[in-house]
């Protein structure tokens, strides 16, 4: 099964636009969803589609004639991808990729955490790729580089997988290209896998300062902490959320480390150890 259209909820935001770029590298013909408000410059390369989240019938027009659709959709709006998944549906469409890149939600400890919880019965594919390595790096959510800091969490030497928005986006591409041997499962990608103490010392090194400012966190208490904000009368979404996405991608028992991933089927080779250290230097 071949296809060639593919439509995508946004050509914005952080991953988006890495997704878009190799999916026309690829060949693909790519629609962007957007809102009648929206003021933003999309690139000539792709379509445009004006569409109304809140609104079914407005996703399944704009999805008819598509082939597949790739959701970046943020976790805040979990009730537009059910809406996404509805519209596939009727639009009968032959893929869909949800929003579910960052966190390993097959793994049965994350998929209980919150914020993760909302499926449909739509047949899809998962991509798992762990937290965005250059994107964590630059806004100093993995680390901050320039400040010379990092939070070592559950310790320092438990693995946890990664990949670049790049890399992402070369994945969906590799999925679409792939439908049979993707299709209806999840699908695990990683540029590296690595331990905040390796990935500390490779910073060190790059920023030619030792010295660093390091912390340490148990995810297991941030886990504690986050479901106590929860069960408030108002929580605070900015004290849940974030501690439960560090818990999955730092925690030991949420799946951090990806055992078997599927690079090689989708041709995607991982970062050496120079290239890790050199993409640190970048944000040096």
């Amino acid at each position: 099964m071949s296809i060639s259209c593919i439509t995508i909820t946004s050509a914005t935001g952080n991953l988006s636009p890495a997704i878009v770029e190799q999916l026309v590298k690829a060949g693909f013909t790519v629609t962007a969803l957007t809102c009648k408000s929206s003021t933003h410059t999309f690139p000539t390369s792709i379509k445009l589609a004006v569409i109304n989240y809140n609104s079914v019938k407005s996703l399944a027009t704009a999805l008819k004639g598509q082939d597949a659709v790739v959701s970046t959709l943020r976790l805040e709006a979990l009730k537009t991808q059910t809406n996404l998944m509805d519209a596939a549906v009727k639009a009968g469409m032959k893929c869909l990729i949800p929003s579910e890149f960052s966190s390993n939600t097959m793994n049965l400890k994350a998929c209980a955490l919150s914020v993760f919880q909302d499926k449909s019965g739509l047949s899809y594919t998962l991509l798992m790729s762990r937290p965005f390595f250059d994107w964590g790096i630059k806004v100093g959510f993995i680390m901050n580089v320039l400040k010379h800091n990092a939070v070592l969490y559950d310790g320092r030497n438990n693995l946890f997988s990664t990949s670049q928005l790049s890399t992402i986006g070369k994945a969906v591409a590799g999925v679409l290209k792939k439908l049979e041997e993707t299709k209806n499962r999840a699908v695990y990608i990683q540029d590296t896998a690595i331990t905040m103490k390796q990935l500390v010392s490779y910073a060190q090194k790059a920023t030619s300062k030792m010295n660093w400012d390091i912390s340490t966190m148990d995810t297991q208490v941030l886990e504690k902490d986050a479901y106590a904000e929860l069960g408030l009368p108002k929580p605070d979404p900015h004290k849940f959320v974030l501690p439960f996405i560090k818990c999955s991608i730092w925690g030991a028992e949420f799946g951090c480390h990806f055992d078997n991933v599927d690079n090689e089927l989708l041709g995607i080779p991982q970062m050496s150890e120079i290239e890790i250290k050199t993409m640190l230097a970048g944000f040096t």
